[in-house]
């Protein structure tokens, strides 16, 4: 099928860049000590039972984290379990969305107690835009909610209030049905329905507390908090702010390419993070932001997001290897529900990926791939080492914090024409 098999690409450097290392040693202790004195602090109900809200996203150390959050919970006479908040995720199915938490080390014998995962919900109020909040049926259920979630930028909008525990409760405990209806509101009213939503649950239902994690440009949780529930809207917004500030990034203003070895679920909401790619498109129009690639190609599906392949819209070219591994149900429900359906397009894809670099080359607008400013990521979650072609040398003389790894050598493929592994 290609017929410039004989391409000459350029050559790479691998590179690592200085980010913010911070991470919290001991997990188990850190969320002992957030959520510990917390509940000895605060009047509960003995034998009360507690829905302990957990999402979607791959966060490092999850499994450990709710465990302990349960046994603390545990300890204090309180009855916790387990309920999936993560929206229309999981192919917004119930059973989707326990697959989903059990990909993460997150079961009922893992955690010593149910997860209870089904998608009725109940609504509770409306905004005064006509919006309904709605809330998973489960949780209203319980005599406690608890979010356990990090705070971070979201990919799709800029505000005081982003991704966290806010979003969790609005969007995540609204299951399908709720994050559609936000979805939909929001186009015409802005994202800020979410702190809206959130605020109408707070004060109509017994949020115990919301368990804040932050994580260090490594993608390490540096900081756990308990936030009780009088305080979460604003301790968020100073959260938000920190997470802002250690976020990794690419350091570079403008790519002609940028390779992407996977996307997914696990990685971000719409399966490659925007604020890195600096690209997204939806239902109100494109942008493009640092670094401005005018080609992106991404590799592969990761195998944590079980076949949704959302985000695969921002592309333009793929492989056949992350077709085959797609879900289209699990991606067009995701997608759909966030009312987002170029993100599910499937762009032009290729058996190899010499052939989708080669398909990338001659439509970035670069006389010769000699010339191509050219970034390849593991994905957009780990960005301390990444591999640079030589166009970009001069660039990062003016750059600090910038380290060789891997001096230049021509991009290597391997027998069947993809490229060789670049990442431990």
């Amino acid at each position: 099928m290609d017929s410039r098999a004989t391409t000459s690409f350029p050559s790479m450097a691998l590179i690592r860049q200085a980010l913010l290392r911070a991470p919290i040693v001991d997990l188990a202790d850190a969320v002992e000590r957030a959520i510990g004195p917390y509940l000895s602090a605060r009047p509960v109900k003995p034998g009360a039972r507690v829905a302990l809200a957990v999402g979607s996203r791959g966060i490092f150390g999850i499994d450990t984290i709710v465990r302990v959050c349960v046994k603390a919970l545990k300890d204090r006479g309180l009855e916790p379990f387990i309920v999936p908040a993560m929206g229309s995720h999981g192919g917004a199915t119930a059973d989707g969305q326990k697959k989903v938490l059990a990909g993460y080390g997150i079961t009922g014998e893992a955690m010593g107690v149910p997860v209870v995962s089904d998608m009725d919900t109940m609504e509770i109020d409306r905004l005064s835009c006509g919006m309904p909040v709605r809330v998973s049926k489960t949780a209203l259920e319980a005599d406690y909610i608890l979010p356990v979630n990090r705070v971070k930028p979201h990919t799709k909008f800029s505000g005081p209030i982003e991704s966290g525990l806010a979003k969790m409760l609005a969007v995540g405990l609204g299951k399908a049905d709720g994050a559609a209806t936000i979805h939909r509101f929001a186009v015409a009213h802005s994202f800020g329905v979410i702190e809206q939503a959130a605020e109408v649950i707070l004060q109509h239902c017994n949020v115990l507390c919301g368990l804040a994690l932050v994580e260090d440009g490594c993608g390490n949780v540096s900081r756990i908090e308990a936030v009780a529930p009088e305080e979460m809207m604003e301790r968020e917004k100073v959260l938000l702010k920190e997470a802002y500030a250690t976020m990794a990034r690419i350091p570079f203003d403008l790519l002609d390419i940028l390779i992407v070895d996977r996307i997914g679920k696990n990685i971000s909401g719409i399966g490659m993070d925007a604020n890195v790619t600096g690209r997204h498109r939806d239902i109100t129009g494109d942008f493009f932001v640092a670094p401005h690639a005018r080609r992106i190609f991404v590799r592969d599906l990761a195998p944590e997001s079980a076949g949704n392949a959302n985000g695969i819209g921002l592309a333009d070219f793929t492989t056949s290897r992350l077709v085959s591994a797609m879900d289209r149900e699990k991606t067009y429900a995701n997608a759909l529900a966030a009312i987002s359906p170029e993100k599910a397009a499937v762009p032009p894809w290729f058996d190899t990926d010499r052939e989708a670099l080669a398909a990338c080359g001659r439509t970035c607008g670069c006389e010769s791939f000699d010339t191509a400013r050219i970034v390849r990521i593991c994905d957009t979650f780990h960005l301390e080492t990444f591999w640079v072609s030589k166009a970009l040398e001069s660039d990062m003389a003016r750059i600090d914090g910038l380290e060789r790894l891997i001096d230049w050598a021509p991009m290597a493929f391997d027998a069947e024409g993809n490229l060789s592994d670049g990442f431990e």
